[in-house]
């Protein structure tokens, strides 16, 4: 699960801790990438690079239709509902100007309100930059944004104007623009062809005190790592304490959940399988699996093997549908989920991320070593007897109980106020039932034992081969871009930007916040593993500080950690201003005292004390009201490490008696929910469907 999938969905996705997750890149494999159509890799090329009026270079997203006129670079995407500009602006003043410029250009007129305006660091030749969000509604379902940028004198600014659905599904193209957006005559940063220096004692301490400093400014409690230098590990240990409040120290052996770093794991055990003969890449699932289908039954018949771990097939991120499920549903109810599902993308065109496909995956192999067996409970078995035993993870597991009596590190988040606060770990149960996905609890020196399985091209690290070299490689084929340079396999990211090969994953879930890298050509790594949601912040600074200290970069990393703080403390106080707390009274009085979604469930609504509580199937969270500019109300959970999920008051609907009952309604940015009033118990049909009787009646 990605941090913030709920509040701000749709940052500019090159820029801040968001691009934290765009990480990887071409390298050369076994199997070929997902071909686009002919007519569609012409158009690709011929506008591979374009420039702007006064000559800064960019590559408009692939798909999109590019125009000019005058200053403006104007880029549609195929929907029509979406478009990127670029306003080449020959003097402004300051950002602030800049940025008002070139709105008269691209919309005459435009009075949104301005939410928040933000600095970025310096970057890729750009001396100053910064990031304005604009106020919209919730009903709009509208991206707004634009990021000035100076080199020298010069200004240029993007504009982001969009439906949520087709900037979230075209995001990877349109990070490809900001990413690739250079001044003129600028030549971006290259480590090709240096060698790295070694992390001695004093290097590593530098990253220590790095660690430290970021963890500091972050209120991160505590953090695991480990550093990889010549294909052995160099440091493994933690930093902090494993909560607030307590004096226990993290260490080499404390767990984290690892979340989407599960991801690599569960291709490890596929590539098993394929080196057993028990599959093939190149094989339908469905064939392998008879119980895979999705509801295009089209697609279902495209997708092989190796597409169900590639975020390459056009199945869409669609995550509330396990997050409001039964944490003991069984592992088959993933096929069931994505029996229901459709593309919203073509085949192989655009990077989009699916859980539930991943978790897909994981039972396909695990089904094919045990056919006739419980998929889930052969997932566990054969991981830990294929992967975990083998690589000596001793510590590693999927058994939340397990994790949760020993030496593991508790789950933080960020109160309304912005501060770091213990949070629960009820929503990350939600995540079992799909476990290959994101499920998995690991520590510092066990996450570096598989680590080093990766850079031992799928052998352990005293010559075991768990992997035949040619399926270990396979893993690594570009199968769809992500962003300049960065191509995700399957289950791993490949990122070129800086001229060599760098390997990686996040992974995210309520409270932790990881990341997994390595150099497969420098015999070099790390590891990190947070207790708190600002530790997303921590990751790619870190990764970043790396590299400039084996390869003597360009100083970056500390000015991006101190604004990452900046920014985290200027967004909680603008998101607290939107609210109201505590919820007026004849805001909670509209309220039903419950809720059911046909696809969610039930939401209990609590009102005890001036406070108002929603409760879901197995968590809950307080919420506050927020009103739109257009007068719409919304109810937003506030609970650490649970903020930003809102439920908007929909339109009242005639009901029995004086009163009118209004529907709650939750999004994503591809697909909406409605929860209806309800009244007396609520029960699931035969077909998994959510039911309760109208009030009223």
């Amino acid at each position: 699960m990605p941090r913030s999938s709920f509040a701000n969905k749709h940052r500019l996705l090159a820029t801040g801790a968001a691009a934290t997750w765009l990480c990887s890149v071409l390298l050369a494999a076994a199997l070929p990438a997902t071909p686009l159509r002919a007519a569609e890799a012409t158009a690709a090329a011929a506008v591979a690079s374009q420039q702007t009026a006064t000559g800064h270079t960019f590559s408009p997203p692939e798909g999109f239709v590019l125009k000019s006129e005058g200053r403006l670079s104007l880029m549609t995407a195929p929907e029509g509902d979406a478009t990127l500009a670029i306003a080449d602006l020959a003097e402004a003043k300051d950002a602030d100007s800049a940025v008002a410029q070139a709105w008269a250009l691209f919309r005459p007129g435009f009075k949104r309100s301005l939410r928040l305006a933000t600095p970025r660091p310096p970057r890729h030749g750009w001396e100053e930059q910064r990031v304005y969000d604009y106020e919209t509604s919730p009903n709009e379902r509208l991206v707004l944004q634009a990021m000035a940028r100076r080199a020298g004198s010069r200004w240029v600014v993007l504009m982001l104007e969009g439906s949520e659905a087709t900037v979230e599904k075209r995001g990877s193209p349109i990070n490809q623009t900001f990413s690739s957006l250079r001044p003129q005559g600028y030549q971006r940063e290259s480590f090709a062809g240096r060698k790295p220096l070694p992390l001695t004692p004093e290097r590593i301490a530098t990253l220590k005190a790095f660690l430290a400093q970021g963890m500091k400014a972050l209120g991160v409690p505590g953090v695991g790592f480990s550093l990889i230098d010549g294909n052995k590990v160099v440091f493994e240990g933690g930093l902090g304490v494993r909560a607030m409040g307590s004096t226990k120290p993290v260490d080499a052996d404390t767990v984290f959940m690892a979340a989407s770093n599960t991801k690599a794991m569960t291709t490890a055990l596929l590539a098993q399988a394929v080196d057993a003969g028990r599959l093939r890449w190149d094989q339908p699932a469905a064939q392998a699996f008879p119980g895979f289908k999705l509801a295009d039954p089209g697609v279902t018949q495209q997708v092989l093997i190796k597409h169900l771990v590639c975020a390459c097939t056009g199945m869409p991120r669609q995550d509330l549908e396990w997050l409001f499920g039964e944490v003991k549903a069984p592992a088959s109810s993933t096929f069931d989920q994505l029996s229901l599902m459709k593309p919203t993308s073509q085949f192989g065109e655009v990077f989009q991320y699916s859980n539930l496909m991943v978790a897909a995956g994981g039972y396909i192999a695990a089904s094919a070593f045990a056919p006739g067996q419980d998929v889930g409970s052969a997932y566990d078995r054969l991981m830990r007897d294929k992967l975990f035993g083998p690589l000596g993870m001793k510590n590693t597991t999927f058994d939340f109980a397990q994790a949760l009596r020993g030496n593991h590190a508790e789950p933080h988040g960020d109160d309304l106020m912005g501060r770091t606060r213990p949070a629960r770990m009820d929503l990350n149960y939600t995540v079992v039932p799909a476990r290959p996905a994101g499920a998995v609890w690991t520590s510092p020196r066990d996450f570096s034992r598989y680590v080093l399985m990766e850079l031992g091209q799928g052998r352990t690290p005293e010559g075991q081969i768990l992997i035949s070299e040619p399926n270990w490689r396979a893993r690594y084929a570009p199968q769809v871009m992500v962003g300049e340079d960065i191509h995700y396999g399957m289950g791993l990211m490949i990122d070129r930007q800086q001229g060599i090969t760098v390997v990686r994953h996040g992974g995210d879930m309520l409270g932790f916040h990881s990341d997994m890298f390595w150099l497969p050509d420098f015999g070099i790594g790390g590891t990190i593993l947070t207790n708190s949601d600002s530790g997303v912040l921590l990751r790619g600074p870190f990764l970043r500080k790396l590299l400039e200290i084996v390869f003597e970069g360009k100083p970056e990393a500390d000015e991006r950690l101190r604004l990452a703080a900046l920014n985290r403390h200027a967004e909680a106080k603008r998101a607290r201003e939107l609210l109201t707390l505590p919820v007026p009274k004849a805001s909670m009085e509209a309220l039903n005292a419950g809720y059911v979604s046909k696809e969610l469930g039930p939401i209990q609504v609590g009102k005890k004390a001036g406070k108002l509580d929603f409760r879901f199937q197995h968590w809950h969270s307080e919420v506050a009201l927020r009103k739109a500019e257009d007068g719409t109300q919304s109810f937003v959970t506030i609970d650490p490490g649970i903020g930003g999920i809102e439920f908007v008051l929909g339109a009242a609907k005639p009901g029995v008696g004086a009163r009118a009952a209004a529907p709650l309604i939750l999004r994503d940015a591809q697909h909406e929910y409605e929860f209806a009033p309800a009244c007396g118990r609520w029960k699931q049909d035969d077909s998994g469907a959510w039911t309760a009787a109208a009030c009223g009646r």
